[in-house]
């Protein structure tokens, strides 16, 4: 078993939910980066998600596609990385994934990837941009090293494709919550509820909702029928505010926010 299976197993046996927040790696820098992770571990996050930037955004809402630009800019490397995940992974107890298109796996070469990112103390990959039909290599070589390979369903996948995504996906399944793009939304769809409880009839795999969830609201309303719940651009926007603001007091209020929807798991 994984680290992220022990984890949803340890979660399930004392009737808790995941929180899974999402960073932007070398938004402002990789530096930060590696504060921001730490700070969301020390407040009992339970997985991080660390977005590789990309130059064409899949499904990112401005929020995350600024600071994808950002880091960008600054000529970041994935090797760099993977290398500020190696540090900062012996630092903390929440497993870590990487959030990364195919295009840059692909590049990078998919044995070379997998094995990297592992070394680095990574967990697995959410590959957003991964066809189903196209994932049979990369998910051969993932379940050889026992790397989770994380994929998503949305709202609008069929529901036999749904199924064939969730057999080959391992550690969780990502559910997105919305039709659209990433960001902080006051309401979600009323249907919600009915596709993942459905969905959770077709598979064994934690399922985690992401997209849009901002508030308290939410996650009470979510994590019912969720095993985890993944906040990206709220806590992104409060990143980037190191740009103008004191270090130490972003890293503060980043820690205070996930507190507040921490609270809000059951």
């Amino acid at each position: 078993m994984s680290r992220i299976d022990d984890l949803f197993a340890d979660l399930r046996r004392r009737q808790h939910k995941a929180f899974m927040p999402f960073v932007t790696a070398g938004d402002p820098d990789l530096d930060f980066t590696a504060e921001v992770i730490r700070e969301l571990d020390r407040r009992g996050c339970s997985i991080c998600e660390v977005g590789i930037p990309y130059s064409d955004p899949i499904a990112d809402g401005p929020v995350i596609q600024a600071s994808y630009t950002r880091a960008l800019a600054k000529k970041i490397k994935l090797r760099e990385i993977l290398a500020m995940l190696g540090r900062v992974s012996r630092d903390v107890k929440m497993p870590l994934v990487t959030m990364v298109s195919y295009a840059i796996v692909y590049r990078y070469g998919l044995e070379k990837y997998v094995a990297e990112a592992k070394a680095a103390g990574v967990s697995g990959a959410i590959v957003p941009d991964l066809l189903v039909e196209e994932s049979a290599q990369l998910a051969a070589i993932c379940k050889q090293a026992d790397f989770n390979l994380i994929q998503l369903v949305t709202p609008t996948t069929p529901r036999d494709r749904a199924v064939r995504i969730a057999q080959s996906s391992t550690g969780f399944l990502y559910y997105v919550s919305v039709t659209g793009i990433t960001g902080e939304r006051t309401e979600l769809p009323p249907a919600l509820l009915e596709n993942v409880g459905w969905l959770r009839t077709q598979t064994q795999l934690p399922i985690c909702i992401g997209f849009g969830i901002s508030q308290p609201e939410h996650v009470k309303l979510l994590a019912p029928v969720a095993d985890g719940l993944i906040v990206g651009s709220a806590i992104v926007r409060r990143v980037a505010d190191a740009a103008t603001k004191p270090r130490p007091a972003v890293l503060t209020d980043v820690g205070a926010y996930a507190t507040t929807l921490l609270g809000a798991l059951p």
